[in-house]
């Protein structure tokens, strides 16, 4: 969906969504991230878009709540997983695109109206009971149990309202033909039983190793091929948060302080475990399927026991667990389902839930109170924190005092000698390289390509602490030479040799197989060998992925006939067609309002993104990448533990 592109607020459940506001609220205060950055007007943007700059303010806020409405999912998650999952790069781009697509609704003069975001209030489920608005007196105070003003809250929806209407302009020209609704039709719908040969290129094995003439003769047919970057070296110097902490000594009066200047950081929240048991429609009336959940809801009032029932007629990925959705995965429940469990006290059952898929019964299986964590229950956590800020605090004192004297003496390795930090050569590197032990994200290689020569840079923040850099050399992209790149030459020319050797083998087992079934000569050459009930088009096909060579067989070759070796991304493949579903057009016709509804989101999505990419260079986007990884540092601290 077009709306999940922009991944914003409003994709979260609205009652998550309300926890996650009042995490952000609540510690943006506490960690104090962009209070506590240096350096001017540039340190407190994160991006230019076009004339506009973005404040640190708009993504520190959306990177926390983006965290920690995964924590909400994964209570286990630390800042390695967080970075493992690219959030704060998804997060920057986030925040870029609501500004790029304001400024859009600007340009075009789309507005929204005062009307607009009251029913846009008003829907939220939320906000509803009984299918009715709560009234303004207690939507105002759902909003203050969330720290939240009525107008923060309709700026945000104001500004969802402006995107969607951006974006239904960008894509109103959209339109699907009748044939591109059949072929999609049979794309989607169409399926064919298959099974298939795996022939890997890695298992096949060379009698030698090319000669260093043959080699030399490979090189010479691909030279384009084999490039040396241009690379740049320069002196740095670099200081690890982690090494900072050992100067520094914390009072037990800090923390006695930071514990009673933050008590809701360290407040463990209420916790409702919720079960379900769930019916769907089907091919059922709905009518018919609430009758049905009421009977067992009159069982349930008989004593009959809740996980036993469920485990006997519930229809959903919980049915097994005795419907037990635990503490946080009913969080991704319909929302109304969310906002009963919510309201529910522990050992409740809820009243039939009618949803538009189904029908469903709810109980609040237990309910912790909120509470306080002790002083010597988070201790440790305070103390990872103030070092965590004192550390980042002190590198930031010294880089700044390194930085003003290099720049005076226009030069680092001089600076660095006289303040007593050690400074190191980094070696040519191309842009993007990165640096073990300080730099995995390759941010000072990148900052050298933006200096002139034996310029200075400014501080370069990575997750491992802040350095300064100055470039000594220049070295042009060429042509490799035979000996640089005799080893990837080398590496190549096997591959190819084997691509050979696995199709010369795919061939000779295709004769075999005209006697023989896919499973026995598996078995005699030790190969893979897979089936696929219900293959559609351009669908993954398990172990070879999506494959058009392996599409256009599927769905065109007589049933029980052996294909030659298609090509695969890692060798190749023999297959069989052994059943096939087709559809026809007295189908399709009974379905083509909810097939032309489909084909045009995904036409208007693939049109809203070149727009977007187009559009994103046009406004000439610059982050702020050394604010981006300092503030990064500082926010995923507070998750290391």
């Amino acid at each position: 969906m077009l709306k999940n592109m922009r991944k914003n607020v409003k994709s979260l459940a609205p009652i998550l969504w309300f926890v996650i506001l009042a995490f952000i609220i609540t510690i943006f205060v506490d960690w104090g991230g962009a209070g506590r950055v240096r350096g001017g007007q540039s340190a407190t943007i994160i991006a230019t878009v076009g004339k506009e700059k973005i404040p640190v303010e708009t993504y520190l806020g959306t990177l926390q709540q983006r965290i920690e409405a995964l924590r909400q999912q994964m209570p286990e998650l630390d800042q390695n997983f967080i970075q493992q999952l690219n959030v704060p790069q998804q997060v920057l781009e986030q925040v870029i695109q609501q500004a790029l697509l304001i400024q859009v609704a600007r340009d075009m003069g789309i507005q929204a109206s005062d009307f607009e975001i009251r029913e846009r209030v008003k829907s939220y489920p939320v906000f509803q009971r009984d299918g009715r608005f709560v009234g303004f007196d207690e939507y105002q105070r759902i909003l203050n149990m969330n720290r939240m003003s009525a107008a923060e809250f309709e700026a945000g929806l104001q500004n969802d309202i402006i995107i969607e209407k951006v974006v239904k302009v960008i894509t109103a020209g959209v339109t699907v033909s009748e044939n591109e609704l059949w072929e999609n039709y049979k794309k989607t719908t169409e399926s064919t039983r298959l099974e298939y040969l795996i022939i890997p290129e890695d298992k096949m094995e060379l009698a030698q190793e090319p000669t260093t003439e043959a080699l030399q003769e490979y090189f010479s047919s691909h030279q384009d091929d084999y490039q040396i970057p241009e690379k740049r070296s320069a002196t740095y110097v670099f200081l690890k948060s982690e090494d900072l902490k050992s100067e520094i000594q914390l009072e037990d009066e800090e923390i006695e302080e930071y514990y009673e200047a933050n008590q809701a950081q360290f407040e463990e929240p209420e916790a409702v475990r919720a079960s379900r048991i769930f019916l769907p429609i089907g091919d059922k009336e709905a009518a018919q399927v609430a009758a049905e959940m009421s009977t067992i809801r009159e069982q349930l009032q008989q004593g009959e026991d809740f996980a036993s029932l469920a485990k006997s007629v519930s229809q959903d990925e919980k049915a097994d667990l005795g419907g037990d959705w635990g503490e946080f995965e009913w969080k991704r429940l319909d929302p109304e389902e969310q906002n009963i469990i919510a309201q529910l006290e522990a050992g409740e059952l809820s009243e039939v839930v009618e949803l538009n898929d189904g029908a469903s019964l709810l109980k609040v299986t237990e309910k912790r109170p909120a509470v306080q964590k002790s002083l010597e229950e988070v201790r440790d956590n305070i103390q990872n924190i103030l070092l965590d800020q004192k550390s980042q605090e002190m590198a930031e004192q010294r880089i700044t005092e390194l930085e003003r004297e290099a720049r005076r003496g226009e030069s680092l390795a001089q600076a660095a000698q006289e303040l007593g930090f050690p400074s190191l050569d980094s070696g040519l590197l191309a842009e993007g390289d990165t640096i073990p032990d300080i730099d995995s994200s390759g941010s000072i290689s990148r900052a050298l390509f933006g200096l002139q020569d034996l310029e200075i840079s400014a501080p370069v923040y990575t997750y491992s602490g802040v350095g300064l850099a100055q470039l000594q050399t220049v070295e042009p992209a060429r042509p490799a030479t035979f000996a640089e790149a005799e080893d990837e030459v080398k590496e190549d020319m096997n591959l190819e040799r084997k691509r050979q050797l696995a199709l010369e083998k795919a061939q000779a087992l295709g004769a075999e197989l005209q006697a023989r079934t896919f499973e026995q000569v598996s078995e005699s050459h030790d190969l893979e060998y897979k089936t696929a009930e219900e293959h559609k088009r351009e669908q993954y096909l398990s172990v070879v992925g999506e494959n058009s060579e392996i599409d256009n067989f599927a769905f065109t070759a007589p049933l029980n006939t052996v294909s030659d070796p298609l090509r695969t991304a890692n060798g190749y493949v023999l297959v069989r067609v052994l059943d096939r579903t087709e559809v026809t057009r007295e189908q399709f016709q009974d379905n083509v309002d909810t097939e032309r509804e489909g084909l045009l989101e995904q036409k208007r999505n693939r049109v809203f993104a070149s727009f977007y990419s187009k559009l994103r260079d046009e406004k000439n986007v610059k982050p702020n990448y050394s604010l981006f990884y300092q503030i990064n540092s500082e926010v995923l601290s507070y998750f290391n533990r």
